[in-house]
């Protein structure tokens, strides 16, 4: 099989993180007899310096002409301080997802068994979910508004507005992914005080009676996050809106001990998917060859079994991840005082080894 794959490959670390990627899709397509074809995409802070936009004209189209898209990182101090849209790396990233139509964000959250001592919860090691976070609709793309009062000063308000189409194509992705996994399903919302949640949760329950061999809950956002920490075993697939999925999946990446091994996919009902580990660009190690490019080599193996329907080579990908880390070989940032430390390129190659 022949795919195309957009590379957006950004800032601070991205691009190394991204060439360990390719590598590893490279010696995939060797094993298994694939072809991937590579288009470099500027976007985020070094699009803002090439051409003065992080979301330059055409960058959706280039990528709807692409089987799937990896993405490194974006942004990163130099370009945080302009209060114009167009040279902010973030408005990329929600342009991005809103043209290409990718509404669901799949963020699991994995303890690996040799990295146990990472994690800093005292009791619960069987940590294995999936967010699945709704990401075009709510408040991060609800309407903004600023306006002067008579008696407060300024005011501001971001309207959180969700639809039962964008609620239900959600929640369906949700209760799929559970049969697919645990058949539990936890639907995060704040239905006790947000109208809006009182219509998703009106919804999941609808949804809920379509697929009686799941087991459904509701849990209220300030509940999660308290469980998060508290228990998180008893989690399998947990489906919630847009910000409140933010900050959970935040919190569940930190208690398996690391941001830099954990990957992510944003899909929609059509192709392309994309794909892009969960940390940020790390502009402080970039260049130093000092990255972790786990996270990137599994959100690789989330496109093969996403959007390829490549099950094996996705399994092969994670076995070889395993095999690294069960023999002790570790990057700075999931490394104990005194243990050796490897760079990008030395933990890309070992993986690729395993291959």
């Amino acid at each position: 099989m022949n795919y195309k794959i957009a590379l957006i490959k950004g800032d601070g670390i991205g691009p190394e993180v991204v060439g360990e990627a390719v590598k590893v899709m490279d010696a995939i397509g060797e094993k298994f007899g694939h072809k991937f074809e590579y288009v470099d995409i500027l976007m985020g802070g070094c699009a803002i310096d090439a051409v003065g936009k992080s979301y330059p004209e055409g960058t959706a189209e280039k990528c709807k002409e692409c089987d799937a898209v990896l993405l490194g990182a974006v942004g990163g101090p130099k370009w945080g301080h302009s209060t114009d849209p167009d040279k902010r790396p973030e408005t990329a990233l929600l342009s991005i997802r809103k043209d290409l139509g990718l509404y669901a964000n799949l963020r699991p959250a994995a303890l690996q068994p040799a990295l146990a001592d990472a994690c800093p919860l005292k009791n619960d090691k069987n940590i294995d979910l999936m967010i699945v976070r709704e990401l075009t609709g709510g408040v991060y793309f609800g309407k903004k508004n600023r306006y002067q009062t008579e008696d407060r000063g300024e005011e501001a308000s971001d309207l959180m507005a969700y639809s039962e189409k964008e609620i239900e194509r959600i929640g369906r992705r949700g209760f799929e992914l559970a049969r697919l996994r645990g058949r539990k399903l936890a639907s995060v919302d704040k239905a006790n005080v947000l109208e809006t949640s009182r219509l998703w949760r009106q919804v999941m329950h609808r949804l809920a009676e379509e697929y009686p061999d799941v087991q459904y809950e509701d849990v209220l956002v300030d509940n999660a996050a308290m469980q998060l920490v508290r228990d998180p075993g008893q989690f399998d697939v947990v489906v919630t809106e847009n910000m409140f999925g933010d900050i959970l999946s935040d919190e569940a990446s930190m208690i398996t001990g690391s941001i830099g091994l954990l990957p992510s996919a944003s899909i929609g009902d059509t192709a392309p998917g994309l794909y892009e580990p969960i940390h940020g660009s790390a502009p402080d190690i970039a260049g130093q060859d000092k990255a972790n490019p786990i996270a990137t080599i599994l959100s690789v193996a989330m496109m093969f079994r996403y959007s390829f329907d490549l099950p094996a080579e996705a399994k092969a990908i994670e076995t070889a991840v395993d095999a690294v880390l069960n023999e002790g070989w570790r990057t700075a940032d999931i490394a104990k005082p005194g243990e050796e430390v490897v760079g990008t390129l030395k933990m890309g190659g070992l993986i690729r080894e395993r291959l």
